[in-house]
């Protein structure tokens, strides 16, 4: 019996824990809206990252990847990636348009394999990134009480950052993903947590810590659990085994979720310009994939056979 596949590659059960990692991650954002309501967001992220790996480092043997690329990944995902978000998420920018705007993030990484990998850009991929740069300039023609520019600009630079982080996964082979996500961790919590000192200072993130109720460690409870541990061992683990074209454009669906979430539990009005600019970036999807089917069939051996 065949194999169900979504795609010309991607077996349909790798799209179904794709999906499942996107609506996780798509939520996400109203839980991290309301974990900033207690806690400062460089604290927050560096708890979110130092909790997530210090129980588990005695337990999960060390990934085999080079220490810099461990380094890289910790850097890249924890410092770049959260920090940037959740300093965002803070009063410059609301769950839902930074759950939009953080999915720029599939086109880095498309953009990055091509320079740095040799991997074909088509012309269905860019036609996806016209789509998705005209979403994002709609936003920013927008601007208000949803976002302002630095927040625009913080969810971009989270999401080159996210995309460095695929590259860093996609050359680093076949690791244990888990192990990946737990020995990173405190690689992203030490910078995380030193400039927290800096910047958020020591009376503030020890009075967030112990006036913190359980709503608040629930927040952190899912930032380990959910969206770290599953969520990122898994999006490794398809990106190990799929090219970044195929396995990137699916986090474009994260902001179906975040938009509907932030919309259900927040309250986030949902204005024609935001409606529209949701469908350019997920129409970005739509061509991206089908590009990555047609090459592939194209590629594929029974199609040079004939």
């Amino acid at each position: 019996m065949k194999r169900a596949v979504a795609g010309p590659g991607m077996p349909f059960t790798h799209l179904l824990l794709g999906l499942l990692v996107v609506a996780i991650w798509g939520t996400n954002f109203v839980v991290m809206d309301v974990g900033l309501s207690h806690f400062p967001p460089l604290t927050f992220a560096g708890l979110r990252f130092a909790l997530a790996s210090l129980p588990l480092l005695l337990f999960v043997p060390q990934p085999r990847i080079a220490p810099a690329r461990l380094v890289a990944y910790g850097l890249l995902s924890g410092v770049g990636q959260f920090g940037l978000m959740l300093y965002a998420l803070s009063g410059h920018i609301s769950p839902g348009l930074a759950s939009l705007l953080i999915q720029a993030q599939a086109f880095f990484t498309v953009g990055l394999a091509s320079l740095l990998s040799r991997e074909p850009v088509r012309t269905g991929n860019l036609v996806a990134l016209a789509l998705c740069a005209a979403g994002i300039l709609l936003v920013a023609a927008n601007m208000g009480g949803d976002a302002d520019l630095t927040g625009i600009l913080l969810v971009l630079g989270a999401a080159f950052s996210w995309a460095g982080a695929n590259i860093v996964v996609k050359r680093a082979g076949a690791i244990n993903m888990l192990a990946l996500v737990v020995w990173s961790g405190p690689i992203a919590a030490g910078p995380l947590l030193a400039v927290a000192l800096l910047l958020e200072g020591p009376a503030a993130m020890a009075g967030s810590v112990a006036s913190a109720d359980g709503g608040a460690w629930a927040t952190l409870a899912w930032q380990c659990l959910g969206n770290a541990l599953f969520g990122y061992a898994v999006w490794n683990w398809l990106l190990s085994r799929h090219p970044a074209a195929e396995v990137a454009p699916i986090g474009l669906l994260v902001p179906i979720f975040g938009l509907s979430a932030s919309a259900w539990f927040a309250g986030e009005s949902m204005p024609p310009w935001k409606l529209a600019a949701a469908a350019l970036v997920l129409g970005g999807l739509g061509i991206n994939l089908a590009a990555s089917r047609r090459a592939a069939k194209l590629a594929s051996p029974a199609s040079r056979a004939t």
